[in-house]
């Protein structure tokens, strides 16, 4: 791409977005009061110092009338606010001002409510387990086609890239790989198992209220798979959203990402929200001459459907579904479907289908008891150069809670759980010692019980207990404890966390590497569970300085040792993959730094740091992990022109040094990655009617990977290779490295700088 198309592209994105400007009419001032992107009932609005008062109505929205001409100070108090907040407005002779205004950066995120942690509705400033949380505004400042893409600005959290042609990936916390995150969509397990891959694209953003992340063991609450942490989708309820709203943009690569939404009040107790999110990109590009095609090509459509229905005592009734179908393929430039599983052309070709049901009751009984169930089915089709992969995997939750508060300080939670899962496909993973195919059936069934313990208010202690027995495994268990400590002023915060998780692994559907390529995969042994124990230091400090600017720290230490880790060995042997439980223990250690400051002129910066240590012994000899960076950071930084409604945010990540995968001592490229950074800016244009439009310029340092990272792209199935007796690729005057085709040889995107433009519109 060349540098002249960029200026040309970022002079034209500010041309168009200064070109709407607000036209005199008449004196008056109107606006909506927004927080969290949600209008905002019962505002007290007032011109200061005079007689101009009101209220803001259902839709947040409020007026004055016949204003004198001068300079104001518009007055806004909301009773969940600490602080009354202040704005100055100039008026001009029959002028007709819209100011919008929103709450969100003045809300302190102390009183926030989550549910993660503790599996009940609790303030983040009471909660002892340490919650972070990501608004819809925060995943605006670098809007994305995918959840996946978009937690890659949170702290600690990296969306990881397990293969060069087809792109698909996992969320890594605290450098623990994506198998060992569990992701939520309102509490319940979804995004697991076969989807752990591909289940995280499609999620309708235009859906998500917030997101919650914990990192750190949480199997005492959400049993298997939460041994690294948890990643919470919490989705809107349909009475706050718009009555449509729509969110669009393209880039100059010719991607296209919509997102749409419709509510709809069926009855005055029951309201449905609809969410159809269309993604579709088939513009073959190689810019790095590997005659591969630098991004797969994707057609994704996924619709989400919400239903909530009001009751008595506002006790909760909500269910929801989702479906996705995706055709996704990456391979040789040449390639088409009629090529799919044959030995000429190479191409990975996955169709998935996977449909998604959520639903939540709360049981009609004076007491607090709850009852969650989800279900969902995941088919995948797909081809893997001559590799057939084709599965099925059924989950089916169910979950019963009873939350019952004893005296004044104990809080007590008892739950019941059972998990049944189905799997089945066409590899060894479900073949019996006659080479039959037999699916494997799983069945969870645990009980767990906490005590929130309220000492005094200063002073908070959570003790958990979970006994799951598995079918396969047997008896587990799974003890927490949670101790918090704040100030009086609430300024001050302490957290320690400690925790026992553990997991059973599935090689074929959690780790994309086992299929893609040529080398073969080896079991040492039955794989046993993995356990681990986890120990977190958190402190948060908020200083309100005297010019009203917000300035927070959140400081974590972190501990995970793990028992039974099953870690891919790729360095053995060249031409194999092999996996075994560690005759030894693995070990993820560091720390992490989040400071996030709210000027009172309306610059906001949020900025993180983690440094880490990831390793594992095995047979006494201590290595490092593949593909785990020492060293991460991540930055948004945004700016308001309140005046001419132009916003700037200027987004990044960069990542440390990494081990990579290498194929053998004669491979002569790099052992480790370079430091790398992705940084995005973009300005954004409210106008009238609720309408915005975005643009701006992604990867502006261009940044992309070595054009060697798949190992003998021009040679996918190993045809002009020759191996000795033993299987071993031996070095000829054609492949002097001894090399064979590899993809596994990626840590970072292959897609360069581009720019991209967008519009999203609401309509109340």
């Amino acid at each position: 791409m060349k540098l002249n198309y960029i200026k040309k592209t970022i002079v034209l994105i500010i041309i168009l977005l200064l070109s709407f400007d607000i036209f005199a009419q008449n004196t008056s001032l109107s606006g909506t009061i927004y927080l969290d992107n949600n209008p905002v009932q019962d505002v007290n609005i007032s011109l200061k110092n005079t007689d101009f008062k009101t209220v803001s109505d259902s839709l947040g929205y409020f007026i004055f009338n016949n204003i004198p001409i001068g300079k104001y100070i518009v007055l806004i108090e909301y009773y969940e606010l600490k602080n009354k907040i202040e704005q100055k407005i100039t008026l001009k002779n029959n002028e007709k001002s819209v100011f919008d205004f929103d709450l969100t950066p003045f809300q302190t995120t102390l009183d926030e409510v989550v549910i993660s942690g503790t599996l009940k509705e609790i303030s983040k400033l009471d909660s002892p387990v340490p919650i972070e949380i990501y608004s819809e505004k925060f995943f605006k400042a670098n809007p994305t086609p995918s959840l996946f893409e978009s937690l890659q600005n949170i702290n600690g959290v990296r969306p990881q890239l397990n293969c060069n042609v087809c792109n698909t990936g996992d969320i890594h916390i605290n450098g623990l790989e994506g198998p060992y995150t569990m992701v939520l969509i309102d509490g319940m397990p979804i995004v697991s198992g076969l989807s752990t891959v591909y289940g995280l694209t499609g999620i309708p953003q235009s859906m998500i209220q917030r997101v919650e992340v914990i990192k750190g063991a949480a199997s005492t609450l959400y049993g298997s798979e939460a041994l690294g942490g948890v990643i919470n989708v919490i989705t809107k309820k349909p009475k706050n959203v718009p009555l449509i709203s729509a969110d669009v943009f393209s880039s100059n690569w010719l991607d296209v990402n919509a997102d749409v939404g419709f509510k709809f009040d069926v009855s005055k107790k029951t309201q449905t929200l609809l969410g159809i999110n269309y993604f579709n990109y088939q513009n073959r590009i190689d810019n790095n001459g590997d005659n591969f095609t630098d991004v797969t090509l994707q057609n994704r459509i996924s619709i989400f459907n919400k239903w909530n229905f009001e009751r008595k005592h506002n006790r909760q009734f909500s269910i929801a579904a989702r479906y996705m179908n995706e055709d996704r393929f990456g391979g040789d430039m040449r390639w088409n479907k009629s090529f799919r599983g044959t030995d000429s052309i190479y191409g990975e070709s996955i169709y998935t289908k996977r449909w998604e049901l959520i639903g939540m009751y709360r049981l009609p009984t004076q007491e607090n008891i709850n009852l969650q169930i989800s279900a969902n089915n995941h088919l995948q089709d797909s081809f893997y150069g001559t590799t057939s992969y084709n599965a099925q995997q059924s989950i089916l939750f169910g979950q019963l809670t009873w939350n019952k508060s004893i005296g004044k300080y104990h809080d007590f939670l008892l739950g019941m759980a059972y998990r049944y899962t189905y799997y089945d496909d066409n590899t060894p993973a479900t073949a019996n010692i006659d080479g039959n195919n037999t699916p494997s059936i799983q069945q969870l069934k645990g009980v767990f019980l906490q005590d929130d313990i309220k000492i005094n208010s200063q002073h908070r202690i959570l003790l958990g207990l979970r006994y799951d027995y598995n079918n396969i495994h047997g008896n587990i268990f799974t003890p927490r404890f949670n101790y918090k400590f704040n100030t009086k002023n609430n300024q001050n915060i302490i957290r320690l966390s400690v925790g026992n998780g553990f997991r059973v692994a599935n090689v074929f559907t959690e780790d994309h590497a086992a299929l893609t390529g040529a080398r073969q995969v080896v079991f040492q042994s039955e794989l046993k569970p993995e356990t681990s124990w986890n120990v977190n230091m958190n402190i948060v400090k908020k200083i309100i300085t005297k010019n009203n600017t917000l300035i927070g720290f959140d400081f974590t230490a972190f501990y995970t040792h793990f028992n039974n880790k099953i870690i891919p060995d790729y360095l053995r042997d060249a031409n194999k993959i092999i996996y075994n439980n560690l005759n030894g223990f693995s070990v993820s250690q560091g720390m992490s730094l989040n400071m996030d400051i709210d000027f009172d002129n309306g610059l906001k910066i949020l900025a993180g740091a983690t440094f880490m240590d990831v390793s594992f012994t095995d047979n006494g000899i201590k290595q490092r992990q593949l593909l785990t960076e020492k060293f991460s950071g991540v930055w948004i930084v945004g700016y308001s022109f309140d005046k001419i409604k132009l916003s700037i945010d200027y987004t990044g990540n960069i990542y440390g040094s990494m081990l990579l995968p290498l194929l053998g001592g004669l491979d002569d490229r790099p052992a480790q990655s370079p430091i790398w950074s992705l940084q995005n800016i973009q300005l954004t244009k409210k106008l009238r009617k609720g309408i915005e439009i975005y643009g701006g310029i992604k990867n502006i340092l261009n940044y992309t990977p070595p054009a060697n990272s798949i190992a003998r792209s021009f040679d996918p199935f190993d045809k002009q290779v020759q191996f000795d007796a033993n299987g071993q690729a031996i070095p000829t005057p054609n492949n002097p490295r001894a090399l064979t085709f590899d993809p596994s040889y990626v840590f970072a995107p292959n897609q360069g700088i581009r720019g991209f433009l967008g519009i999203r519109w609401n309509f109340r």
